[in-house]
């Protein structure tokens, strides 16, 4: 029997940091705000506390704070001819779970976009020619532009305590930022983390070959600091435990350390754990959410109305519950129909992995979630394509997140793979090993996408996602281009020697080792019903009273960390639903 609860004005689905963005934004309208999230309760009290939280085996290896994949995961498959298998353990990307979701445990890492980036295919097209994008690829605007979400990343920044450098405040450039930047109308809230050796060897050696490095943008507090909700943030302490973990310093922007400690205490706010949404319910005519029904802590099914439904779970998670709730139409690769689960991307990675001279002394355990320096000159299109013949660019950095023992140490390249050489060989390479890593942009394509399965299915019967996604000599070709830039570089600082780490052509995809979990698109924002799930705010064509945050709003994916841009569009939709939707209850975009 189901159970029904009194409706509640607004209730979001999911509990991370769009979450917690839209439930403090909406809550100072007055509307009752009901959060569901479908894993337990996490604290930074309670779940980061020190020093039980420093434990690599339990949090990086056994990943405590990631989803559990016996019950629910994805199915992924290379072609729409194959056979999708489950993924069923942690590899090529972490799914967070619980109070926060995967900002709880990110590294903090929180870029802008570069300006084209937001109008990719216009910027292309205009510069290039419209044949220079190759037929098969998908690739479209946002339909929002940077200068319309910069008071948002400014706002979201302001939030998270952000540590950095401004390259460009109103148009003027800045020395020692990054000059390749959208103009900025506030500088960072908290200076930029201190360098490390490695900093400065790949600031000299990037300085000397021509580019343009500047500090990696922290939501690592650089010093003491209250954000504007009134939260205090100390300053980091350069434990090197932040991804995988919650921050036991309250240093590491998350919503546990930014937002709820606000949030919790308002009346007209109420969070609901171990609630596993399985459907957004809609009326008769599928044109109007009703509410959503969820599974409870005791297996009890649980019908939740409500008058407006926002989707702020993980980006598959979002795209997986608008499928099985039939909120628009799934996508076929075949007809090119359909928009739910269209333009799935991810982001195709490499770098220069260097060995200095002997009595080099790094001490990588001295680290931060964001610690380093970057550069954008090889990135979106701030270089010339057009001899190129390829689409998209990437952020290169070094950054030193830490030196645990287990996950983040490697022996001495050409040493044994047990034994005493083994060991040789981590003890020689520890303290003198440091990387140069590119963090690439993917397009999307008319057969990269994501479905239900029609076999699998997770502990409740419900389909599981299915991603359908594999390499393209587009990304191998820039990854390739990437690299032979960067030799210089690495050549500058003088190693002992280096070797290179990219994809050669025809390369599968593998989900085995971790790449990243910047995964991207499915219920993808865009100026018509023709070309998008959702449109300029965030809300669902197709049922106006939903709205879609996240990642999976993404048409196509950066090279960058994407959660700036998450955050941004947070602060935007909210805007919008709090200035607009709320007074006049509709589409907020005319088809």
């Amino acid at each position: 029997m189901t159970i029904k609860k009194n409706k509640v004005d607004v209730v979001l689905v999911g509990f991370g940091w769009t979450g917690a963005i839209l439930a403090q934004e909406l809550s100072d309208s007055g509307l009752s705000i009901l959060a569901l999230e479908r894993g337990a309760m996490q604290d930074t009290a309670t779940d980061a506390a020190y020093p039980k939280v420093l434990d690599e085996l339990t949090y990086s290896v056994r990943g405590k704070l990631f989803q559990d994949l016996s019950k629910e995961t994805v199915t992924i498959r290379h072609g729409i001819n194959d056979v999708a298998l489950p993924y069923r353990q942690h590899g090529s990307f972490l799914l967070g779970n619980g109070v926060g979701g995967a900002g709880f445990h990110w590294n903090g890492m929180t870029h802008r976009n570069l300006p084209e980036e937001l109008e990719l295919r216009t910027r292309y097209e205009t510069r290039y020619g419209k044949k220079f994008i190759p037929r098969d690829m998908t690739i479209q605007d946002f339909g929002v532009t940077y200068a319309e979400l910069e008071p948002h990343y400014n706002r979201f920044e302001e939030v998270c305590g952000t540590s950095g450098k401004a390259g460009n405040l109103d148009g003027k450039l800045i020395e020692g930022g990054n000059p390749f930047e959208g103009p900025r109308s506030k500088e960072y809230p908290t200076p930029p983390l201190p360098d490390t050796y490695g900093g400065e060897l790949f600031r000299k050696a990037a300085l000397e070959t021509g580019f343009h490095p500047f500090p990696i943008p922290a939501s690592n507090a650089s010093e003491p600091y209250t954000n504007p909700y009134g939260v205090r943030l100390g300053p980091c302490n350069f434990c090197g435990f932040c991804e995988h973990y919650g921050c036991y310093m309250y240093s590491k922007a998350s919503p546990q350390t930014t937002i709820l400690p606000v949030l919790m205490k308002k009346r007209n706010f109420e969070l609901r754990t171990q609630a596993y949404v399985i459907k957004v319910n809609l009326d008769g005519e599928g044109k109007r959410a009703t509410g959503v029904t969820y599974i409870d802590a005791q297996g009890q099914e649980v019908e939740q109305p409500a008058d407006l439904v926002i989707l702020t779970a993980y980006q598959m998670h979002n795209v997986r519950l608008m499928l099985l709730s039939g909120i628009g139409e799934a996508y076929d690769p075949v007809t090119g129909k359909g928009q739910v689960g269209r333009n799935y991307a991810y982001q195709r990675n490499g770098g220069i992995n260097l060995l200095m001279p002997k009595g080099t002394q790094f001490n990588p355990f001295v680290g931060a979630g964001a610690y380093g320096v970057t550069l954008d000159d090889l990135n979106g299109d701030q270089f010339d394509h057009g001899p190129l013949g390829f689409v998209g660019g990437a952020k290169v950095s070094h950054s030193r997140t830490g030196g645990r023992p287990i996950r983040q140490a490697s022996p001495t390249p050409g040493s044994p793979a047990w034994g005493t050489g083994w060991k040789a060989g981590m003890q020689d390479a520890y303290q003198r090993s440091i990387n140069i890593g590119f963090s690439g942009s993917v397009m999307s394509y008319r057969d990269t996408y994501i479905s239900l399965d029609p076999t699998y299915k997770d502990a409740y019967g419900q389909p599981l996602m299915r991603i359908t996604f594999d390499w393209k000599d587009n990304e191998i070709e820039m990854i390739n281009y990437i690299g032979q830039r960067m030799e210089d570089t690495a050549k500058a600082m003088k190693p002992e020697k280096y070797v290179l780490n990219v994809a050669k052509k025809g390369a599968r995809y593998d989900t085995r080792p971790y790449q990243t979990t910047h995964n991207t698109g499915g219920a993808i924002m865009g100026r018509t019903p023709a070309d998008s799930a959702i449109n300029r705010y965030l809300q669902s064509w197709d049922v106006p009273n939903v709205f879609v945050l996240g990642a999976s709003a993404f048409p196509q994916n950066m090279g960058y960390n994407p959660t700036g841009l998450v955050g941004a569009l947070a602060y935007w939709a909210a805007k919008a639903i709090r200035e607009q939707y709320l007074k006049n209850p509709g589409p907020l975009v005319q088809a």
